[in-house]
């Protein structure tokens, strides 16, 4: 096996498409977000990447059947001349940052050949606290990126994220730039602690705003209630955990 593959199912012919990476990641923020989008938008899976840097395991769904770990890529053909967009999932990032830089430029090469020019990379950023209100932290190429965004709710505070972007969202930023692309990076505030839909919701509320697109956050909403209902019966165990050590010092 290669390092990397990628086996073809179609190649479709697309019009000045965007690309939008959303893996796994800090509460799986970039990873709910996208796997959402491609179920609104109805996107087409085209292409399977299957690499070395990847860990050496498969999936087995519920009926037994198993498939080797990748990542896939999608599209989805839009009317009129609004761009096309081009959607990259998966089950996981490179295990090592060589793996990491390695992946992130073979992606970076087939979108270029698919002549994208603009880049979205989702992800979360960490806070170690749970949010009510997620904010969505943004980080892009260029000034022009940044003054749009802002007007779409995204918030560029200085010093954040403090450690920089690490992984995919990162790097496709980097090698974007290099490349002369218009690369943004959307980061939904999240505790870190677990799978968020809340904060995945948030970094889509300004995506379907810089798409153009209407969706329906029904089940993501569904998600983080149940999200909200196990942190707060956590919360309840940790406080109670805490009163009885601090009746310990007594009698």
């Amino acid at each position: 096996m290669e390092d990397i593959t990628i086996e073809y199912l179609e190649e479709p012919s697309l019009k000045n498409p965007i690309f939008i990476e959303g893996l796994p990641g800090v509460g799986n923020v970039g990873k709910l977000a996208a796997e959402h989008l491609l179920g609104e938008l109805k996107a087409k899976k085209f292409a399977e990447i299957y690499s070395k840097h990847f860990p050496p395991q498969v999936v087995v769904d519920d009926g037994g059947i198993i498939r080797l770990v990748g990542n896939q890529l999608h599209y989805v053909k839009r009317k009129g001349d609004r761009s096309d967009i081009v959607i990259l999932v998966g089950d996981f990032q490179g295990l090592t940052p060589e793996g990491q830089y390695e992946l992130s430029d073979f992606i970076m090469n087939t979108i270029l050949d698919m002549k994208v020019k603009r880049v979205y990379t989702l992800g979360g950023y960490g806070v170690g606290r749970m949010i009510a209100t997620p904010r969505v932290i943004g980080a892009a190429t260029d000034k022009s990126l940044v003054k749009d965004m802002k007007k779409l709710g995204v918030v560029f505070p200085k010093g954040e994220p403090g450690a920089g972007i690490v992984g995919a969202s990162g790097l496709l930023l980097g090698l974007g730039k290099i490349h002369g692309l218009e690369c943004i990076c959307l980061m939904g505030e999240t505790s870190g602690y677990f799978v968020d839909p809340k904060s995945a919701q948030s970094v889509l509320e300004v995506l379907q705003k810089a798409l153009g697109v209407e969706l329906d956050f029904g089940s993501l909403e569904e998600r983080a209630k149940h999200i909200d209902q196990i942190a707060s019966s956590l919360k309840d165990v940790e406080e109670e955990a805490e009163r009885k050590e601090d009746l310990g010092y007594f009698g």
